[in-house]
């Protein structure tokens, strides 16, 4: 059974509309092409950068992304210290939404694993089941990291070589088909898709495709029957190797990747 809107924070009337609409951000930030309609959809930061703001300072004070829980039973790997090592940040979102009963609240969402863990108490839940990618990915990757290592111990030149690597090319594509498959994509329309059914643009699917924090948070007010009236995104943390995210700063969604399944995910919000 999937946790209820409660379990991973959706606080009633914690934010009142007519308070945040001070710092209301009419910017749609979050947008791609739905092939279903032949056309964009999109959704405005709107209500939701005051709501991020509090999310920040949230992590700042607190140190730790499970503050949800008792000082208590703070787990060590959920502390922020872990985003000003080698992981060099990580982005956070937050989606305001209203339920069928018109009660506002917020969701909030961090973007693929936080430090390896894939479920946060108080967090928005992945949008790929977390138990049947384990079971698929455990046995393969062995089986490529086995193959790496007698690849690192051939000559460039070795014949045996070439043939190894095309091997290892060839388990890796068919392990990421079989991961792709394993997302199953809502919209607000109530339909399900596979990720590989939904990816516009040409090319391969990017790795990471629907892990951000907007495909999650979307897709839990999707199966929820919650109405999105904003989303915003932040990145916490050391600044990232290229120097394109920086600590505290609000980014729009990216079109390598989210831009490419957001036009489905968003289909149906504006008949609602």
């Amino acid at each position: 059974m999937a946790p209820s809107p409660k379990a991973v924070g959706f606080i009633i009337m914690i934010f009142k509309l007519i308070e945040l609409a001070r710092t209301y951000d009419p910017r749609i930030g979050y947008k791609g092409f739905c092939s279903r309609c032949d056309r964009d959809h999109g959704l405005v930061i709107g209500y939701a950068r005051e709501p991020a703001v509090s999310l920040l300072k949230k992590l700042d004070g607190t140190g730790r992304i499970d503050f949800d829980l008792p000082e208590s039973e703070a787990d060590p790997r959920f502390s922020t210290d872990y985003l000003y090592g080698d992981a060099r940040g990580q982005m956070f979102g937050v989606l305001v939404c209203r339920d069928k009963d018109g009660n506002t609240g917020v969701l909030k969402a961090f973007s693929g694993q936080y430090n390896s863990a894939w479920k946060v108490s108080g967090w928005v839940p992945p949008l790929v089941d977390v138990d049947a990618l384990n079971r698929i990915c455990s046995g393969v990757e062995r089986m490529i990291k086995r193959m790496g290592r007698q690849i690192d111990g051939l000559p460039g030149d070795s014949p045996e070589r070439k043939p190894l690597v095309d091997k290892r090319k060839a388990v890796s594509q068919a392990l990421m088909k079989d991961i792709h498959a394993l997302y199953r994509i809502p919209n607000f329309r109530r339909e399900l898709s596979s990720l590989p059914d939904i990816v516009n643009g040409n090319g391969g699917i990017p790795t990471g495709t629907g892990d951000c924090c907007a495909p999650k948070l979307l897709g839990y007010a999707a199966r929820h029957g919650l109405t999105p009236l904003g989303l915003a995104e932040f990145f916490f943390g050391k600044e990232n190797l290229s120097g394109t995210k920086k600590h505290g700063k609000v980014y729009v969604s990216c079109s390598n990747k989210c831009g490419r399944i957001l036009g489905y995910m968003l289909c149906g919000l504006d008949c609602k």
